[in-house]
């Protein structure tokens, strides 16, 4: 693998570690456990201004980038897995949030994309 796709993939690692530390700093809620906690409140500031689940998109990348930072091309199938599984559990959780979480209805007109922006 190219030098160069490595050290970029390195980059885009980093991006996505610091993705994911700013979701837990701004979504003191976030778990992976998929609940409404008493008194729980919608987050639509810092990345979940721009989409509905930055956590996963944070996940996305690494899982997507991590493989090529470590220059092996085979280590990027199971991303579709990934995908899949990211998508239905992205379609349950918003169930769970839109039926329990005041707000959340309001936040899903504004914040139109669930994971990608301009895509999904």
């Amino acid at each position: 693998m190219p030098l160069i796709v490595v050290v970029i993939a390195d980059v885009v690692v980093l991006f996505g570690y610091l993705m994911f530390a700013l979701v837990l700093k701004t979504n003191s809620y976030a778990s992976r456990v998929v609940e409404v906690e008493k008194g729980q409140k919608v987050i639509t500031t810092g990345p979940y201004a721009i989409v509905r689940h930055p956590m996963y998109l944070a996940v996305l990348i690494l899982y997507a980038c991590s493989p090529l930072a470590l220059g092996s091309y085979w280590a990027m199938i199971p991303l579709v897995l990934l995908i899949i599984l990211l998508v239905a559990r992205i379609k349950e959780e918003e169930k769970e949030l839109l039926e329990n979480l005041e707000g959340y209805k309001e936040y899903v007109m504004k914040t139109k994309y669930h994971l990608v922006p301009g895509i999904w």
